[in-house]
């Protein structure tokens, strides 16, 4: 079964249709640029408990800006396999990981890219609060999923127009699946909530933590976009040989 209805009949969770499309996707690489508390964490770790428990002998990496919440996402992983009957357990050499009966791993990655080299073979690798993780962190990970042609995930809300979360969204061409989800478009998330935090955060917060929206943060001396717009790749380089 896919990973919608795994949700469903397996883990007692009933996702809405954002959550299944996301869950039912067999897209090789995703972007889910999606309104803080609409789940994202819980559909990530349905996605990786999912991979793990359905493939045997399956990696699945998880990475955030922080071992804290690398753990978090692992803890929330593995109340998931213990509704599956499945105790929690180590793998044995990673701190912050979870091993399955059928040989599979899921393991949790700090957040910095010196202490994360040194896995191979992944088949699915998570990037939760993407925009938040270091470029060279993002770097230094891609090339983990060459030897199974595994699966890349990442999420987030924005955080300005900045960082490969951005360019992935913007300019990362046909490979991958976008999702934007904006807190308008959540039925768990009430219309006066939205309106007190829009006043209480201000509107470029508000455009930016609940619609989904990339917004300069007004640090540099012209807008991304505005750099953006002024590049031509139709003009060749100056050569001073």
């Amino acid at each position: 079964m896919d990973a919608g209805e795994f949700a469903k009949t397996k883990l007692g969770i009933d996702p809405d249709a954002k959550q299944l499309e996301v869950l039912r996707s067999n897209a090789k690489r995703g972007i889910l640029n999606c309104s803080r508390q609409w789940g994202k964490s819980t559909v990530a770790a349905v996605k990786a408990v999912h991979r793990a428990f359905t493939r045997a002998n399956s990696l699945v990496l998880v990475a955030s800006r922080s071992q804290r919440q690398s753990s978090e996402f692992v803890r929330k992983a593995g109340g998931m396999l213990e509704k599956l009957g499945i105790p929690k357990r180590g793998d044995g050499d990673n701190a912050t990981s979870l091993m399955l009966p059928n040989g599979s791993r899921i393991v949790g990655l700090p957040g910095t890219e010196a202490t994360v080299r040194g896995f191979s073979a992944v088949s699915l690798l998570v990037i939760d609060e993407a925009s938040r993780v270091n470029d060279s962190m993002y770097r230094a990970l891609r090339p983990m999923l060459a030897v199974a042609d595994g699966d890349l995930w990442m999420m987030s809300t924005p955080n300005g127009k900045r960082g490969f979360f951005y360019d992935v969204w913007e300019h990362g061409g046909p490979n991958w699946l976008r999702l934007s989800v904006p807190a308008t478009e959540c039925k768990r998330i009430g219309k006066d909530f939205l309106e007190e935090e829009r006043g209480a955060i201000g509107p470029i917060w508000f455009r930016q933590e609940y619609l989904c929206e990339f917004v300069d943060n007004g640090a540099g001396v012209f807008r991304r976009d505005a750099i953006e717009a002024a590049l031509d790749d139709s003009i060749e380089p100056m050569s001073f040989e």
